[in-house]
């Protein structure tokens, strides 16, 4: 429970809602803003704190809106500017701050200012927004150095002059994203007229996608060859010049000087929440120290595997290095890029594979021709997803929540290839299916699809049949539900003094497979992760269990809060 001296930010459970799969308010296949906020009573009544929203700008739609065309706009398809102030202001009215993405990273290609770029030729002050370099070998035929994207092939795209072929532009993700040049100062004022747009517009926070790749070596080094791809390593290494570049220290200081000069003139608390995938944790909390960004998304629970040991060792550290900053810590079991929790705990392997040991291939296609192809055991995976809700919202800190993780939803492994949109399955050749299995449209009634996310209209990407128990109504009434289970919990958290900001102190009384800690005053979490039930400890009352006790013992891959 927050305290009134601090900071919302350092204790609250945010939910993520992606907008084109939330709700439907207009009834034409997409989730939209009025969908949204038709949906803020339903909330309000799980107990979130605030609301993060993933682009809602203007885009082509080439990543699913982070893309974006315009900063400063709402996409036709998800509303109006006076809808988002419609949703800040309701929000706000039930008191649920807003948090909503801001990617200074890349744009659209299809943004204005690309656009100029294209049109204005080499040398030209409109080409230095972005990174536009000659090719290599004769004629420049060969990109500027052997960057691999993120999303698949080469970093580099060649355009077209009045006279054929001439220089390449630099995007780190698929190439309808061009990234900024942010050595420029124009492109640090101009996002800084859009920080102050949503800022002045209410909304309480932004987080900060790609924030450690802003800054990239302007020698464009080559980087080791991944035997994956046959191209330079994409993903983060020590050194590598795209990630983690000195040059963000000012960049960052300068956005918190323009978020402290809000509160400082009585006009209420803004925050910047970076996402960074920087390793190691050390290197994280860089982004944290004080004067730069408030919080950061962390991955290091969503990455762990479900095993005692790991999870264990996974907080020990994330509290140690985020105390030492002064930074909160913050806790994230799924988002809008990876697989959904219940069908990853439900697979052999429930951490993400990371690299080989030593090597530094890229990880995304390991994963995928390794973590996916699992069968999975949906029932253990609910199961111990539910169980890892009931740890996460216990450890200090901030909890995020991404939107129908409240339902145990599972991921939709068998989308069909002609329905995804994930730029990773175009740019791969398949090789990685994308992330459009978590993105699949919310259920929230009835017994066929869209499930209430509109009226009759088919959904962009299809639901399964099988998803009318889970809706949102379906479980409402049902007191062993996995809705029913989060509103229980999020409402003990919201009131509880143990709970929010702190510490915990861990209990050696049980087995290595079972953790327990306690938090004061007078809380306990035990989640046991053995292959038998244990008992509760002594003296102890059930606050709430992730699941049914059995004669009076935790069942594995079970959680339960305690009142000591």
């Amino acid at each position: 429970m927050t305290s009134p001296d601090q900071s919302w930010w350092r204790n609250a459970v945010v939910y993520q809602i992606y907008p084109r799969s939330f709700a439907d308010g207009n009834n034409d296949g997409t989730g939209d803003v009025r969908g949204m906020i038709e949906r803020l009573d339903y909330l309000r009544d799980l107990g979130v704190d605030a609301v993060w929203v993933s682009p809602w700008y203007p885009s082509p739609m080439a990543d699913g809106g982070y893309d974006v065309a315009d900063y400063c706009d709402i996409d036709p398809r998800f509303g109006t500017l006076a809808d988002a102030d419609a949703f800040l202001a309701g929000a706000h009215e039930r008191g649920m701050r807003v948090l909503i993405d801001l990617v200074p990273n890349h744009c659209s290609v299809a943004h204005p200012a690309f656009q100029a770029a294209l049109a204005a030729g080499p040398g030209s002050a409109e080409r230095g927004l972005f990174h536009f370099a000659d090719g290599r070998g004769p004629g420049g035929d060969l990109p500027p150095n052997n960057w691999g994207s993120l999303f698949g092939g080469p970093a580099w795209e060649r355009v077209d002059g009045p006279d054929g072929p001439e220089q390449w532009y630099l995007h780190m993700f698929a190439p309808e994203q061009p990234d900024w040049n942010w050595a420029n100062p124009a492109v640090v004022a101009m996002f800084d007229d859009v920080i102050r747009f949503w800022f002045d517009r209410g909304v309480d926070g932004l987080r900060v996608d790609v924030a450690d790749g802003l800054a990239k070596d302007a020698a464009y080094p080559d980087t080791p060859v991944d035997p994956a791809t046959g191209l330079g390593i994409a993903s983060f290494y020590p050194g590598h010049p795209w990630w983690n570049q000195p040059e963000l220290d000012a960049i960052q200081r300068h956005w918190r000087e323009i978020a402290d000069g809000y509160a400082e003139h009585g006009m209420g608390e803004r925050i910047f929440v970076c996402e960074a995938n920087t390793k190691p944790l050390e290197a994280l909390m860089r982004f944290v120290d004080p004067g730069r960004m408030h919080t950061t998304f962390n991955f290091d629970m969503l990455w762990c595997e479900w095993e005692a040991g790991s999870l264990r060792a996974m907080i020990d550290r994330n509290l140690i290095a985020h105390a030492a900053v002064g930074a909160p810590t913050t806790w994230v079991l799924g988002n809008h890029d990876s697989t959904r929790v219940a069908t990853r705990y439900g697979k052999p392997e429930t951490g993400k594979p990371f690299t080989l040991a030593g090597t530094p291939e890229a990880w995304a296609y390991r994963f995928a021709e390794y973590f996916w192809p699992q069968p999975t055991d949906i029932e253990l995976g609910r199961r111990r997803a539910r169980a890892a809700a009931l740890l996460e919202f216990a450890l200090p800190g901030t909890a995020y929540v991404y939107q129908g993780e409240e339902l145990g939803l599972p991921e939709v492994e068998d989308l069909p290839d002609d329905v995804l949109d994930d730029p990773s399955f175009f740019r791969t050749g398949g090789r990685i299916r994308g992330r459009d299995g978590c993105r699949v449209p919310l259920p929230w009634s009835g017994t066929t699809a869209p499930y209430g996310n509109g009226r009759d209209a088919s959904p962009w990407l299809p639901q399964p049949d099988v998803w009318a128990a889970l809706s949102a109504a379906a479980q409402d009434g049902d007191p062993d539900s996995t809705l029913s289970l989060y509103r229980r919990a999020l409402a003990i958290r919201s009131t509880h003094p143990a709970l929010g900001d702190g510490t915990l102190a861990w209990s050696d009384d049980y087995p290595g497979h079972v953790l327990y800690f306690t938090r004061e005053p007078g809380f306990g979490c035990l989640v046991n992760l053995s292959a038998e039930p244990v008992e509760l400890p002594a003296g102890t009352r059930v606050l709430v269990a992730s699941g049914p006790l059995s004669d009076g013992k935790v069942p594995p891959d079970t959680s339960v809060w305690l009142d000591r």
